[in-house]
C-alpha cells in the first residue's frame, strides 16, 4: 500500500486469531519500526517481545488477573500471538549528550540530568517507533493495539528485569485480526482540520 492508504487503513484491533506469528516476521516488523527519529541520533527505544504462551501468558497474569476476565470487553485481546512492549531508556540520552559534539553548550547541560531536558524525548522517541510498528502491522495485514500497562505495571518490571531509568510506555498486541467491533470512542469521529491546525497562532485568523 501506499503511505498514505496505511495510515488511512490503520486501526486499533482488539479481537485477534490466535495464529501464531512467524520470529522472522516480528524481527522485520520491530526492525522497521526502529527507523525513527531520535535526539542526537541516541536511539533509546528498546523493545521486549513476548512470542512465547508462558511469557504471554504470565503477562496477563500480571496486568490482568484471571478473577477479573469475566468481566472484560475485549476477551479476544488475549488471544494476541504476539505482545511488544517499548521502553525509553533515558540512560542512553544522557550519555549521548555528554559526548564532546553535544557537551558543548552549557545553557542546554543534557547530559547531567533528565530534568534538564524541557520535554522527555526518550519518550517522544520511543512513541515514534510505536507508530511505526503499528504503520508497519497494518501494511502487512496485521492487526495491532497500544494498550497502557493500568495495573501490574512494577510487577511487569520486575519480571522482565527492567533497569532503573528504562520506562515502559505500555504494550502492542500483533496479530492477525478476527473480526472485531470497534470500541465506542469512534463514534466521536476526527476533528474538523478547521478546529485542530493553527495558521499563524494559536488564535490567528479565528473568529
Amino acid at each position: 500500500m501506499e503511505l498514505s492508504e496505511v495510515i488511512r487503513a490503520r486501526r486499533m484491533t482488539r479481537n485477534f486469531d490466535p495464529r501464531p506469528l512467524e520470529r522472522s516476521l516480528l524481527e522485520e516488523l520491530c526492525t522497521l519500526a526502529r527507523r525513527a527519529p531520535s535526539a542526537g541520533f541516541a536511539q533509546g527505544a528498546e523493545l521486549i517481545i513476548l512470542d512465547g504462551p508462558e511469557t504471554r501468558g504470565r503477562f496477563w497474569e500480571l496486568t490482568l488477573p484471571v478473577p477479573e476476565r469475566a468481566g472484560f470487553a475485549w476477551p479476544g485481546l488475549l488471544r494476541a500471538p504476539a505482545l511488544v512492549l517499548p521502553a525509553a531508556d533515558s540512560r542512553r540520552y544522557l550519555a549521548r549528550y555528554r559526548e564532546p559534539d553535544k557537551a558543548g553548550d552549557p545553557a542546554r547541560r543534557l547530559g547531567e540530568s533528565t530534568r534538564a531536558w524541557p520535554v522527555p524525548y526518550w519518550l517522544v522517541d520511543c512513541a515514534f517507533v510505536v507508530q511505526n510498528l503499528l504503520l508497519a502491522a497494518t501494511d502487512r495485514g496485521l492487526g495491532a493495539l497500544f494498550f497502557g500497562l493500568f495495573r501490574g505495571a512494577q510487577e511487569v518490571r520486575d519480571w522482565l528485569q527492567v533497569p532503573e531509568g528504562v520506562e515502559l510506555l505500555g504494550a502492542v498486541a500483533l496479530g492477525w485480526p478476527a473480526a472485531d467491533r470497534p470500541s465506542n470512542s469512534v463514534a466521536r469521529g476526527w476533528r474538523d482540520p478547521a478546529a485542530v491546525l493553527h495558521w499563524g497562532g494559536w488564535d490567528a485568523g479565528r473568529g
